[in-house]
């Protein structure tokens, strides 16, 4: 067996037993025990320390300087593996464990903290993983700046100066349609209740509508939608909330766009460094576009309108133009992932710079509950009401994902492009979306994007399916247009 073959057949079982730590973290979130945390933590720093050892073996760098490739597939396998092996090797194996287990602890922190509404109690723990990211990413930079090293986990590539200055570009455009929006008559609210069970029988229709294979997958409740696992075997996560059904069916329509991803990826990349998304903004890319360009198109509320009449009975809307203009209700609000189009890049910003000035050190823990509350306030002419709608709600400070938070509008953009794209190759694309008939989008998506998994550097996906460099001009014409039609201007 040559190196190559060596090299793959190790990596093979080294992804087999990420996946199992992955699978680790759903039970987590959404089967284990609560008084499971603390054995759960070690369990997760034990699997952590096998796969740092995996990753960091001196085998790999024998074969890696001995392979060839034989072709493009093998030489991204080599790239990628490469790449995991430069990071690896510079992160401590006790960091790495540590690492695992206190974010594996802090999530059940963040997640009581949440709910009896007390910053204090996760703060301590939060300063605790914040100090071991910093630790974490002053390995990686060697001398470099430390988010910047973070943040390329998620997208690899990219940097600050280069997200911070397309945001400058994005802020005042999205500031500018926000204020026309808001000085029109708003929509009117929901009144009515949608249980449960109704509401998780129409997400799981609206799961197959997307194309979500439930042989391979499954839909189950959780504090924080999410999307888990690869292959045959992805798992997705939402929530629901009885006055507000939208909240489930759109986040189950997020998390489909992520699954569908995963599950899309050709098969002989399967338990290989190419059996995955390329990186978290083309990720993001797929569970925005299933839910906004896709999902929340008037011309496919006006087919979920019918549905939800057969389904809910009257609920109070009169229409399906009426509808329309409820889905895509703009109005400030605290919580980002239930935030409209025209918003949600704003929090994302915020949370930019917020993460970044506590890596960099600018920003203590003790002091993070006032900037958060103050830059709000700033940003969205609202205050923070209490610490769930602020510091609070969002799970990923707890797990550690520094740098991540940037690729969430990353990913808009990206969509924006791939939507522009879509669309001048199925002109009938809103006769087939008024039918409740996603394939031939979701099959277009598939084959630009999905079924590459990780052959290709994350913004040549985007590049070789659109036809043109990714910018943000297309998501930004596309809002102007979008709710410009919807609220008359």
């Amino acid at each position: 067996m040559g190196a190559f073959d060596q090299l793959m057949a190790f990596q093979r079982e080294t992804e087999a037993l990420a996946q199992i730590s992955g699978r680790l973290g759903w039970d987590q979130e959404t089967m284990m025990p609560r008084g499971a945390a603390e054995q759960r933590g070690e369990e997760m720093a034990a699997i952590e320390g096998v796969l740092h050892a995996r990753r960091t073996d001196p085998r790999l760098a024998e074969w890696l300087d001995t392979a060839e490739a034989e072709d493009t597939v093998a030489a991204a396998q080599l790239r990628h593996i490469r790449r995991s092996y430069a990071r690896a090797t510079r992160i401590p194996a006790a960091l790495a464990q540590r690492l695992a287990r206190v974010t594996s602890t802090a999530q059940g922190i963040w997640a009581e903290a949440r709910a009896s509404e007390k910053v204090a109690d996760f703060l301590p723990t939060l300063a605790e993983v914040i100090e071991l990211k910093r630790e974490e990413a002053a390995a990686l930079a060697q001398g470099g700046d430390l988010y910047d090293a973070l943040m390329d986990d998620y997208e690899p590539g990219a940097t600050a100066a280069s997200i911070g200055a397309m945001f400058d570009r994005m802020r005042p455009r999205l500031v500018r349609l926000r204020a026309a929006l808001l000085e029109q008559a708003p929509p009117p609210k929901l009144d009515h209740h949608f249980g449960q069970e109704a509401q998780m029988r129409f997400s799981r229709d609206l799961a197959a509508v997307f194309g979500y294979d439930f042989l391979r997958g499954r839909l189950d409740l959780a504090v924080h939608p999410f999307s888990s696992g690869a292959g045959t075997d992805v798992r997705i996560t939402t929530r629901v909330v009885e006055t507000d059904p939208f909240n489930c069916f759109y986040s189950t329509i997020h998390e489909v766009g992520h699954a569908c991803y995963e599950q899309g990826i050709d098969p002989d990349y399967l338990l290989t460094p190419l059996g995955g998304g390329v990186s978290m903004g083309v990720h993001e890319s797929q569970s925005r576009i299933y839910e906004n360009q896709i999902g929340r198109s008037p011309a496919f509320t006006g087919w979920m309108f019918r549905q939800m009449l057969d389904r809910f009975g009257d609920f109070g809307v009169a229409s399906p133009e009426e509808f329309a203009r409820i889905v895509n209700r703009v109005q400030p609000g605290f919580i980002r992932t239930e935030a409209d189009e025209v918003h949600y890049n704003l929090h994302v910003m915020m949370r930019f710079d917020l993460e970044r000035a506590l890596i960099k050190g600018d920003l203590a823990v003790a002091d993070l509950e006032a900037a958060w509350n103050d830059r709000f306030e700033a940003d969205f002419g609202v205050a923070v009401d209490r610490p769930a709608h602020g510091l609070l709600q969002d799970v990923h400070w707890s797990c550690g994902l520094f740098g991540y938070f940037p690729t969430y509008t990353l990913g808009n953009v990206y969509a924006g492009c791939l939507h522009q794209a879509l669309r001048a190759d199925l002109p009938d694309l809103d006769d087939q979306l008024s039918r409740g008939d996603t394939s031939a989008a979701t099959g277009w998506l598939r084959e630009k994007v999905q079924r590459h998994g990780g052959l290709h550097e994350p913004r040549a996906v985007i590049t070789l399916a659109c036809g043109m460099e990714p910018s943000e001009a297309p998501l930004l014409d596309y809002l102007d247009a979008k709710f410009g039609a919807l609220y008359g201007l």
